[in-house]
């Protein structure tokens, strides 16, 4: 059996060469490896971590060396990478472990240098764990080494949000991500649930901003918990419920959610509606249709029917209803704590998403009756996904105006951007579009 570290060092090597989603990877990699529970925790926090800091790592690595401008690569750099994450952000393991367990993980590959390992690590040890500074403070270049983010990235939210809010958008890119549950509450209520949460060894904690929120840590992964297999809950961001209050379903009416999958907007706009009304998910693939699918009958939403669906095609067949959810599919620059290897992507790959947004929002506006409601949501934080998709909407979409936002957003008509900051939750666009009558 591979220990953690070597567990780690395959993932990290497979999310480079194949671009995966860094949670899917490390999933079926922990389903199949045989590791304790131990050794899977620590070898997630490994994985985040060396993901999360990779730019930091290297600017480190390439200051050990005789000549930085030949960096190793392959498996070489894999293992400093992990070993300079563990001497400088893993308190409890002890240094000369750190060093001594890289050494060992490279005499398993051929080609690989123990001296070197050995002789950068220690070196690392005796600058006194020195991280190189570079440029002037406040700069993107002196951003991007603080906080292990490409500068393009550090200087596209310097320009669109300001400095302050690109440093505090940037430190809380870092770091375990919080775990909120939503209440089932066609079967529980919040104290109930968070009081068994509690009997099952969870911390949890109500939220103050959702009464239904809970935030929860310890006793491992909760969907191996009785809560989760008896339906008393779904795992979902406080930011996602904070869009579903914007949609403000009502019990008895016709709801539709055109980019559902997963599916955990649709199940608490179901349990908002007291288990009335109707509410139709849609997804363009069959196999996430099935995973909205099951996801329902654990919860016991009897309300709810998800079914196949392209949110840029009009369909006859689909009703007219009162609110329809637009969360459309987004660079996700909002979720870079849960999915680090995002923000290592070329912000040239987003291109192509504002008009694929514009589409899908366009055409969903068709569904909406008279006096009905749109909203129109992502999980990223950018101003060609989010305000200017909303705005060319409204300039090309008379019938619409501004709508209200939830109290806890300040209530006023216009759009909101929330900041992993400031709720603690991930970053989060909202726009809510009234249909006149």
């Amino acid at each position: 059996m591979d220990s953690a570290r070597k567990t780690v060092l395959r993932l990290l090597d497979r999310v480079e060469k194949n671009s995966s989603y860094s949670n899917i990877l490390l999933n079926e990699e922990l389903r199949c490896s045989g590791l304790s529970a131990e050794d899977k925790r620590f070898a997630t926090a490994l994985f985040y971590g060396v993901l999360e800091r990779l730019i930091t790592l290297d600017l480190i690595i390439k200051s050990r060396l005789d000549r930085p401008e030949k960096m190793p690569d392959g498996i070489s750099l894999g293992i400093l990478r992990m070993g300079i994450y563990q001497l400088l952000y893993m308190d409890s393991v002890p240094d000369r472990a750190a060093v001594d367990e890289c050494v060992k993980l490279a005499k398993e590959f051929r080609g690989v240098s123990r001296g070197f390992i050995n002789a950068v690590l220690r070196g690392f040890i005796r600058s006194g764990k020195k991280i190189p500074t570079v440029g002037e403070p406040g700069s993107a270049e002196y951003l991007s080494a603080q906080y292990s983010c490409p500068q393009e990235l550090c200087l596209k939210w310097k320009e669109e949000y300001g400095d302050d809010a690109a440093a505090a958008m940037l430190g809380t890119s870092l770091g375990q991500p919080p775990v909120t549950v939503r209440t089932n509450t066609l079967r529980i209520t919040p104290g109930s649930l968070a009081a068994r949460l509690e009997e099952e060894g969870f911390t949890a904690v109500i939220s103050d901003i959702d009464g239904c929120c809970i935030r929860i840590s310890g006793s491992g992964s909760p969907e191996q918990s009785d809560c989760y297999k008896e339906g008393l809950f779904h795992v979902q961001d406080l930011s996602c419920q904070i869009c579903c209050r914007a949609l403000d379903p009502k019990e008895g009416e016709t709801i539709l959610d055109i980019c559902s999958a997963p599916g955990g907007k649709a199940f608490t706009c179901a349990e908002l509606m007291n288990g009335g009304g109707r509410l139709l998910a849609f997804d363009l693939h069959e196999n996430r249709v099935r995973l909205i699918q099951s996801g329902a009958r654990r919860l016991g939403l009897d309300n709810m029917t998800a079914m196949t669906g392209n949110g840029r095609v009009f369909s006859q067949d689909i009703p007219q209803a009162d609110r329809v959810l637009c969360d459309v599919p987004c660079s996700g620059l909002g979720v870079i704590r849960r999915k680090p290897e995002i923000k290592y992507k070329k912000l040239s790959e987003n291109d192509r998403l504002p008009q694929i947004q514009y589409e899908i929002l366009d055409n969903s506006s068709r569904y909406v009756r008279s006096g009905g409601r749109l909203v129109y949501s992502t999980c990223t934080l950018s101003r060609a996904e989010n305000d200017m998709v909303a705005d060319r909407f409204l300039g090309e979409h008379p019938d619409f105006e501004k709508g209200a936002l939830p109290e806890i957003l300040g209530g006023e008509r216009r759009y909101a951007t929330i900041t992993p900051d400031r709720f603690g939750s991930d970053g989060f666009f909202i726009a809510v579009f009234n249909k006149q009558r």
